[in-house]
């Protein structure tokens, strides 16, 4: 039996061959090492992240929340969901609060759910997987499996917004948030200092206004540069493809010569805990990771 069990919540982008499938990849290979078992809530929907720019207005996106909830709920009762991007455990985390405390929304909430068969009988836990290794398997367990340090490779920790404010880990600084940090020193890398670990990458202004959402990655990017990193580590999907894809548009704009790979904590930690390039997900990368690749080729 697995240390831990949680309903797990993959999402949209990083689900099965979809834009951020190598996440998935390297998540499933560290959860193995750690005895962590995840099972994907079946029949598990959108977690309508884009309703709301698209004004589909406040009740389909509490519901399409809620059928999830109701679906991990019947089928793994008493699990905590647990989900790997940032933007799906943001919306998640609200509609579990709006709805414990709104009894006419949660009315409403229960109605719509009734046309496809189900009801919520308690609101499971939302957790990022962020949260599950910090805080329920603690920095020791983290640290146990290493068995190829990434010694003498400098990593930038960007935590950009979503997984920062208003939920948070607990206990961070919401200005400075340190579990990152910790994170890379955990599987023996360096973390280096920088002034912009909580800014936005732009989310989806990088389709509507992609000059401003540039000119922000391009901060990103540069402080990580001017402060020795040599890559970048995000818990984000939209972060880690906004800052690793439009690195080359922003060359063309503005001169620079910019070249980093952009990887997530994932992928890290399958490395150092002996996993190969391919099950760390490192063949996914647009800007590839050679310094991590030669360290997993360890094997």
């Amino acid at each position: 039996m697995a240390k831990k069990e949680y309903a797990f919540y993959p999402g949209c982008s990083s689900q099965r061959g979809a834009s951020a499938s190598n996440y998935l990849t390297s998540v499933n290979a560290m959860c193995k090492t750690l005895d962590v078992k995840i099972t994907e809530i079946p029949d598990w929907n959108c977690c309508s992240a884009s309703i709301g720019y698209a004004e589909g207005g406040e009740l389909p996106r509490h519901v399409l929340n809620a059928r999830n909830f109701a679906l991990a709920e019947k089928h793994m009762p008493g699990q905590d969901i647990v989900a790997t991007c940032a933007a799906c455990w943001l919306g998640a985390r609200e509609s579990k609060e709006r709805l414990e405390h709104s009894s006419v929304l949660l009315q409403d909430t229960q109605e719509a759910l009734k046309e496809a068969g189900l009801n919520i009988k308690a609101i499971p836990e939302v957790r990022h997987m962020v949260e599950v290794l910090i805080e329920d398997l603690g920095w020791n367990a983290l640290a146990a499996p290493v068995k190829n340090p990434l010694e003498g490779l400098k990593f930038a920790g960007y935590v950009g917004c979503q997984t920062n404010r208003p939920f948070g880990i607990s206990g961070e600084n919401f200005e400075n948030p340190m579990y990152l940090d910790k994170l890379i020193e955990t599987v023996g890398g360096e973390a280096v200092p920088y002034d912009q670990k909580v800014t936005c990458c732009g989310g989806a202004l990088a389709f509507s206004e992609p000059d401003k959402a540039q000119a922000q990655i391009k901060d990103i990017v540069e402080s990580a540069y001017d402060h020795g990193a040599e890559m970048i580590v995000t818990p984000c999907p939209l972060c880690q493809a906004n800052v690793e894809i439009y690195q080359g548009h922003i060359n063309k704009k503005y001169g620079t010569k910019f070249r980093i790979p952009v990887l997530y904590y994932s992928q890290l930690m399958t490395v150092a805990y002996g996993g190969s390039a391919k099950e760390a997900g490192l063949d996914g990368q647009v800007i590839k990771a050679p310094k991590l690749e030669a360290i997993a080729g360890k094997k």
